[in-house]
């Protein structure tokens, strides 16, 4: 039977990407964005839950992640989960779930993503999820062309 491993995320950025590069020369991006889902419990008290998500991205993405992507930042994020093992310091062995992002899309306004307003349309950049393929803009390109395209609806993840 076939099987499926899609996490689809919107939230912000709480630290600006961590960017390093490998003796390969990949470029891997790493942040963690929170999501917060508010509801009304039983007392009618307003109540929210923030869930924070380990994110990864891997060449292009990456790049673009480095250069456009800062704290506070409204992101969409598609990808897959993976569950990291390691060994810390003092010899425990540890794990963690890490989303790998094969598709990224900067939102919000002013400010958000290197767009200077929100008329100038939603950035969307997406690769395949092995690391090697490069999809998006190159790094030195000045600006994404899908950033200095007009605003369509129709490219909204919702």
């Amino acid at each position: 039977m076939a099987s499926v491993n899609k996490v689809i995320l919107i939230g912000n950025l709480g630290s600006d990407p961590e960017v390093r590069y490998l003796e390969s020369g990949s470029a891997v991006a790493k942040f963690s964005i929170a999501t917060t889902e508010a509801y009304t419990n039983k007392n009618g008290e307003r109540v929210e839950n923030t869930e924070w998500h380990r994110i990864e991205l891997w060449e292009g993405l990456a790049k673009v992640a480095e250069k456009y992507l800062k704290k506070g930042n409204s992101v969409y994020i598609e990808g897959r989960i993976r569950t990291d093992n390691w060994t810390d310091k003092e010899g425990v062995q540890k794990s963690g779930v890490t989303i790998r992002a094969n598709s990224m899309t900067l939102l919000g306004g002013p400010n958000n993503g290197g767009a200077e307003n929100s008329n100038q349309g939603t950035p969307n950049y997406a690769q395949s999820s092995a690391p090697k393929q490069n999809q998006a803009p190159r790094s030195s390109d000045p600006i994404p062309p899908s950033m200095a395209a007009g605003n369509d609806d129709d490219d909204l993840p919702f």
